[in-house]
């Protein structure tokens, strides 16, 4: 049975007709995290390290998309909201998984091309009988939860800007938060707090300085802005807050996490060098106001896709003999922060895997001890991690049975260099093409020597106390019961269980795909659930898809566990999502000149979605079949594939430049081709 329950001042935690003792009947899963301290912890132990081997399927559910499933989904009152790629939302029995209704907030689909990372979404918020949606053009609608009919709807961004939402929203109190991205397309970033019951905007916190001639929004975008130099405000700046935000009730202050800058490149984005506050930045600000309170810089200057959005866990540890209330984040840069969440003072920071960019932090400034060559220049290097980063959105978990945190980490290696020229707002200022033979030779070792493993981690001590390695990097999040218990999905296309305490395999069931989302736990009528969402996609996929060609998935589908239970997912279809059988090529027509235009280009739109070197990514350009190739005008201007995110580019480039995109990839697709 359950030993005790962490006080339910906590949102997400929702007691339903608990007794005197033992369980409730009915636990809710009401906030992404389940409680604002952003754990992924449930007490919930009637599924244990001991009776875990008879976990069965006890119902699923199809969803229409062959795009990347990101989305922890919620319980509330014994029904389970989920939300799919294009934000459509549905509501099911969560003891049945009958349908009660759906809702498609109808995104326009040229939205599909800003989303730098797949048309995702990561989560709902939940108010008092209301489900929020974080959409991915910019908006935040409410439904009520009972029917599905919407009850508000608000933008948050400017449209005609280049807004999108992936994260899901927050709700502490009767406040919403919500973020959003955009920096690799040229946006500033910034935090909104709004009315749960109306919508109404409270308050609003950029993230990076404007332009100074407007004047600044409070005094600590005047104190940024002398870390900034040129001018800078033309590309937007960047630093979104695309995923995390936790929150400290007792303290009453908000902890966002900030993305990397707009551009990439430093070169570009300031010419001097300087910190870029607040870019890749744990900022603390006042729950109520908005008011900044205090930073903590992951990567000052930041230039390698390194951002700070991850999740942050707070909870009170021992160190020194003495209970701390600390934040707890791994970030994309390889290093695992622990910070007094009260003033942010840096109390310890290590790697969790190997990294070149830094060799660890200056204790007395705590800045990054950086390693000088990974500040790159026209001449390609390697740099670990990638952009992809040690780290990413999915989440990990924190256990306060065991004191460790269970992490998805994986090794990467990546090659950066600054774009030859830059037009503000346009691209990312650094170059995927060029130096072939450099960036075959990196592209080689980070094929070779690229990993993932689920770790965990001891944030006490900096060490990493056991670890279940996988193939290849891209498991999925993570949760950890107080069943002795960490659930996640695998590259290997199965939903596994561990022993919290030591890392013992003690389940795992073939689901057909990849449950890359983070599992959540949840009781109804006494009975307990484990659900999550399987569906491979998503950023890793975007950018390196090509070394996950072999994997046969079935489709998308949240599926949900009991012990006991005996559904059965239906047999594999005999195509999938893989890479067909490849055709020859067109032949080489294009000059030299040609492909390098087209390469150019190609690096500036399309590279975010389609891969380095158009190697890999959402579609591997490469592997064109005759048919596309022929249709690629009317693809890339015309929209033809609008449905499936590949929005028309018409506004951006004209026939000239497409053709010469098309080029690029034929000679690329010539480069790599090994027929018969």
């Amino acid at each position: 049975m359950i030993a005790s329950w962490r006080p339910a001042v906590l949102a997400g935690l929702v007691l339903v007709a608990a007794g005197c003792s033992g369980a409730p009947e009915n636990v809710d899963w009401a906030s992404t995290g389940l409680e604002w301290d952003e754990q992924h912890y449930s007490p919930l132990d009637q599924i244990n390290a001991d009776n875990a081997g008879q976990l069965g399927l006890a119902w699923y559910a199809d969803l229409n998309t062959d795009r990347g499933q990101e989305a922890t989904p919620l319980v509330v009152d014994g029904v389970l909201f989920n939300t799919e790629p294009w934000n459509i939302t549905t509501a099911y029995d969560a003891a049945t998984g009958e349908q009660l209704w759906r809702y498609d907030p109808q995104v326009p689909l040229r939205f599909g091309r800003l989303a730098c990372c797949d048309i995702v979404t990561r989560g709902l918020g939940y108010h008092d009988g209301k489900v929020i949606i974080g959409a991915l053009d910019g908006r935040l609608i409410a439904l009520d939860a009972a029917s599905g009919e919407e009850v508000w709807s608000v933008q948050t961004t400017a449209p005609a800007d280049n807004y999108t939402i992936t994260g899901a929203p927050r709700v502490y109190g009767d406040k919403v938060l919500i973020g959003n991205g955009g920096a690799e397309m040229g946006v500033r970033g910034y935090v909104s707090a709004y009315d749960a019951n109306s919508g109404e905007l409270l308050w609003r916190w950029h993230t990076v300085p404007g332009n100074p001639a407007e004047g600044f929004e409070n005094a600590a975008m005047e104190m940024a802005a002398e870390t900034w130099s040129g001018e800078y405000w033309l590309s937007g700046g960047g630093g979104t807050v695309w995923d995390a935000i936790s929150y400290d009730p007792e303290l009453s202050l908000v902890y966002i996490g900030t993305g990397n800058g707009s551009p990439w490149s430093q070169k570009w984005r300031d010419p001097e060098g300087g910190d870029n506050l607040f870019l890749a930045s744990i900022v603390a600000l006042d729950a109520e106001t908005g008011e900044y309170r205090w930073h903590y810089q992951t990567v000052p200057g930041e230039e390698w896709d390194y951002t700070a959005t991850q999740q942050m866990v707070l909870a009170d540890i021992a160190l020194d003999g003495e209970s701390m209330p600390v934040l707890m984040q791994a970030p994309k840069n390889g290093f695992f922060y622990v910070l007094d969440r009260r003033d942010g003072t840096l109390l310890s920071a290590e790697t969790i895997a190997p990294i070149n960019w830094a060799t660890g932090i200056d204790m007395e400034t705590g800045r990054p001890i950086e390693n000088p060559e990974a500040r790159y220049g026209e001449v390609p290097v390697m740099v670990s991690p990638g952009a992809g980063g040690v780290h990413n959105w999915n989440p990990m978990a924190y256990s306060p049975d065991t004191g460790l945190v269970y992490i998805p980490v994986t090794e990467t290696y990546m090659a950066y260099a600054d774009a030859p020229t830059y037009e503000p707002g346009q691209g990312l200022g650094t170059a995927f093409g060029g130096h072939d033979d450099i960036r075959r030779e990196i592209a080689e070792y980070a094929d070779e020597h690229s990993k993932g493993w689920l770790a965990a981690w001891d944030p006490v001590t900096q060490t990493e106390v056991w670890r279940v390695a996988y193939p290849q990097k891209g498991s999925g999040g993570v949760l950890a019961t107080g069943g002795n218990l960490v659930f996640q999905g695998t590259i290997g296309t199965t939903f596994a269980a561990y022993r919290a305490d030591n890392g013992e395999k003690v389940w795992e069931m073939p689901v057909q795909n990849v449950p890359i989302a983070a599992p959540i736990t949840y009781m109804v009528d006494g009975e307990q659930y484990i659900a999550v969402n399987a569906g491979w996609g998503g950023g890793l996929a975007h950018v390196e898809r090509a070394q996950f060609s072999e994997l046969f998935l079935g489709p998308p589908r949240l599926l949900v566990f009991k012990l006991g239970g005996t559904a059965q997912l239906p047999p594999m279809p005999e195509e999938s999502f893989v890479v067909p059988e490849l055709s020859p090529p067109p032949p080489l027509e294009a000059s030299p000149e040609q492909v390098a235009a087209g390469e150019a280009l190609y690096g500036q739109h399309c590279a975010v979605c389609h891969g380095n070197g158009a190697r890999g990514g959402v579609k591997d350009l490469r592997h064109m079949s005759p048919e596309t190739h022929a249709a690629f005008a009317d693809i890339v201007l015309g929209g033809s594939r609008a449905a499936n995110g590949m929005a028309s580019f018409a506004d951006l480039i004209g026939d000239d430049e497409a053709a010469a995109i098309h080029d690029y990839l034929i000679a690329r697709a010539n480069e790599d081709w090994v027929g018969e």
